[in-house]
Formats: C-alpha cells, structure tokens, sequence
C-alpha cells in the first residue's frame, strides 16, 4: 500500500508542467474574505471535533461554497480527516504543531472561472480549495496559516460532479493545482475523477481548449479565383499574339500595294510576274553615222 502511494505522488510530479500568469491578487482577496465567513461560523456553534460548518455568505456571492471544521491535531494523526472533496490521511501532523488546527473548505462553483483561469485549457469541474490555521487559541485577533506533513502519503480530491464536453472521454482530463505563488501544476489523472496533493491549495480538472476550425471556402475560393486568372491571362495572351500576327500581315500587303505593279503570264502551268520590256534607245557620241 505504501509503495502505491509512493507511486501515485512520483506520477503527479513526473507527469507535471508548469504555467504562470494568474492574477494573486484577486485571488488572495477572496480567500481573505471566504476564511472570515468561515470563522465566524465557528462563532456561531460551539464546535465539536471533526465536525464540518457551513458558512453564511452575502448574496454577491451566490453559489459558492464554505465550511470550516476544527480538528485536534491527535485526531488528525489517528484517523486523518474527510472534508467533504478532501480526504487526508491518518499520520497527518500539523507543521508547526499546535494542539488544534482548523480547515477551510471552499467551492467556488460558478465563480470558478472568474478567479481561475488555465491558458489553453477549460476547467469542467469547479475549483476546490482548502486552507489549514492554527486553531489553539481561539480568541487569537490574527490567523496563522500553517502546512499539513502527510509522511509521503497523498491528499485525494475527489470530483463526483466530473463530466467531460462531447467527444472527449475521461483519459483527456488532467489535474490543475493552483499554488499560492500563481504557478499552475497540470498532471495527468491517474484514477478518474480523482486528483492528489500533497498541500494545502485550489484544485481542479481540466480539459485542452478546442481549436477552432477555420472555414474552408475562403481556400476553395482563392483557387478558383487563381485558376481563373490564368484562364484569363492566357485568352488575352492569344489575343494580344493574334492582333500583333494580323498587323504583321497587314503591313506586308501594305507594302506589297505601294510597290511596281507587275503584269502577270503563264510560263507552262504557273502564272508567274512579267514587267514590261523597255529597250534603251542608242544614243551616238558625235550625233551622227561614222
């Protein structure tokens, strides 16, 4: 079992990638905000160990989702916890120790994608979170955020509202961790609808944004005007040969019209040309007969 578990938390890290560009501050600002609502609840109840309270948010943010449990951290370490998407293991110590911590669980529902966003990705799921305080001293004025040690073993995220756009199966979903400092961690999923973490975070599934096609008829257009071009380039080239061989001609009779005319006769079988026979008449150097 426990070189199962090793397994899974060297397949999130191997199979990660990297991106960045998310906006922190937003982000930090509604966390600010969700964790207040949460211990507020906790003022509300006289909480009982393990037992999850569910926040009371204003009407801006309808549809999202907080609760806060408070938890020993003995029964942390004997039993772990299950938070309703979270499961964390047993042999879980808070870091640093303190007696008691407690855990805020947020959905952000149909606000997901107004606070998170992964380039060239679509999230199909809602993005879940969870945050650990220090809870010993509950009149504290100021929460201190501390990390869970697990001793290597995985925190599940399970995802029961899974279900991929048309065309795509299961297998093209990967796993996004959105980090405190704005990096985002894509890995594949290795059981469905399932994603693993070792820390505190926000967690989602998501899927490669479809390209879009671009229409084919601007192409089927641009060939046929082509091939009409040429079609209409090479007639005015016929026409342009035609012309320039008929003025040739043209200028040959014309020049053949200002010529000696030239009587026709018939040697054998052929008419052939005849000019006019004009004999030089005898002029005598001293103007008389010797």
């Amino acid at each position: 079992m426990g070189l199962t578990l090793g397994w899974l938390i060297f397949s999130l890290f191997l199979f990660s990638s990297h991106v960045h560009g998310l906006d922190n501050f937003a982000n930090d600002s509604l966390d600010s905000s969700l964790q207040d609502f949460a211990f507020r609840a906790l003022v509300r109840h006289r909480p009982q160990t393990g037992a999850l309270y569910k926040a009371s948010l204003p009407a801006n943010l309808s549809g999202v989702e907080v609760s806060i449990a408070r938890i020993r951290s003995r029964t942390l370490w004997k039993y772990g916890a299950n938070l309703s998407s979270f499961r964390i293991p047993s042999k879980t110590i808070p870091v640093p120790h303190v007696r008691r911590v407690a855990i805020v669980y947020q959905n952000l529902g149909n606000w997901s994608s107004h606070y998170y966003r992964v380039p060239g990705y679509s999230l199909i799921t809602s993005v879940v979170g969870f945050m650990v305080f220090d809870a010993s001293n509950p009149r504290a004025r100021s929460l201190r955020i501390i990390s869970l040690d697990t001793m290597g073993k995985p925190i599940s995220i399970h995802f029961s509202n899974l279900k991929c756009p048309d065309g795509m199966n299961s297998a093209a979903a990967r796993c996004a961790v959105f980090s405190t400092n704005g990096t985002i961690h894509i890995s594949e999923m290795i059981l469905p609808n399932v994603c693993y973490t070792s820390d505190e975070g926000h967690f989602s599934v998501v899927v490669l944004q479809k390209r879009k096609r671009r229409p084919s008829y601007p192409w089927v257009i641009g060939v046929v005007l082509g091939f009409g071009g040429l079609v209409l380039i090479s007639y005015l080239g016929l026409i342009f040969i035609r012309l320039l061989k008929t003025k040739r001609i043209q200028a040959m009779e014309r020049q053949a019209d200002e010529g000696e005319v030239f009587d026709s006769r018939w040697v054998g079988s052929s008419k052939m040309p005849s000019a006019t026979v004009t004999r030089t008449q005898p002029v005598l150097e001293n103007g008389g007969f010797p």
